[in-house]
């Protein structure tokens, strides 16, 4: 059991979810970061940070204060990022400090996007115990819908959020929470098929390719290729035209993993396929 879920086998349960399908949270920001207009209203990890003995002790403190990350970087290995509030018991924990941890201290992501919440499992975990008028204030103070606590999303596009009520009808329809599925139904939709920009932009990549031919070998100033990038964030198409544009297989990272032990890492099996092709 993870140390920070303490001896809660529910919360446990919803960690162990978060990192399962954390993938699905990373694809989605592996085509975040090539659009020019965003398209997720916010995205963020949460990590448990360890509390001092003497703090625990003095202020009645617990174990581990959970914080959320955004501006989340990961290279297979390690999540980085920056706090997006202070700490309440680390003074060295401020909001925009750049922190960093492994993957297996990942307790939890969220994304929004067009009115679809995704992740947030242990967040639906607490929400789950409170009543109703508690339910709602929290949820207000997040200022996203939630979906029902025993529901969620792995990604936006399995089930599409209500269109707001317009004109009068708006006075007298009740707000609605935003759908949501069991996680292992959720898990295997998105599963499923493949990321839309990634199938819409097939030809894109195609003609870029073919007009840059050179990026396709090209190692970035942090140390990657495209081919690993994608191979990374599960997409299988531009993986495809990448590898037919003469990229490397057997790069490594700076972290010394190829494209191939990247999508093994991931779970992906369509990009593990054309890597092995």
């Amino acid at each position: 059991m993870n140390a920070s879920a303490g001896h809660d086998p529910a919360m446990q349960q919803a960690i162990d979810r978060a990192q399962r399908s954390f993938p699905y949270f990373w694809r989605e920001l592996s085509w975040e970061n090539r659009r020019v207009i965003p398209g997720l209203d916010f995205a963020a990890i949460k990590l448990p940070f360890p509390v001092s003995e003497d703090i625990q002790r003095s202020a009645d403190a617990p174990a581990f204060e959970h914080m959320w990350v955004t501006a989340v970087e990961f290279d297979g290995h390690e999540l980085k990022g920056t706090l997006m509030n202070d700490a309440h018991f680390i003074p060295a924990l401020r909001v925009d400090v750049e922190v960093s941890a492994p993957f297996d201290h990942l307790e939890d992501w969220m994304m929004a996007c067009q009115g679809v919440l995704c992740g947030g499992f242990t967040v639906q975990h607490i929400r789950a115990s409170m009543f109703d008028a508690e339910r709602k204030e929290h949820d207000e103070a997040w200022g996203q819908p939630f979906p029902d606590p025993q529901l969620c999303n792995i990604t936006p596009y399995e089930v599409k959020a209500e269109a707001p009520a317009k004109g009068l009808s708006r006075l007298w329809r009740k707000a609605t929470p935003p759908p949501g599925l069991p996680f292992d139904e959720a898990m295997r939709l998105a599963a499923a098929s493949e990321h839309p920009m990634s199938e819409n932009m097939h030809e894109r990549i195609t003609e870029d390719l073919q007009e840059q031919p050179e990026m396709a070998r090209t190692v970035f100033d942090d140390g990657w290729t495209l081919l690993q990038r994608d191979a990374l964030g599960g997409n299988v198409v531009p993986v495809a035209a990448l590898l037919a544009a003469g990229a490397d297989r057997e790069a490594r990272t700076p972290a010394g993993d190829t494209a191939l032990a990247l999508a093994k890492r991931m779970g992906w099996p369509r990009v593990i396929a054309a890597l092995q092709g």
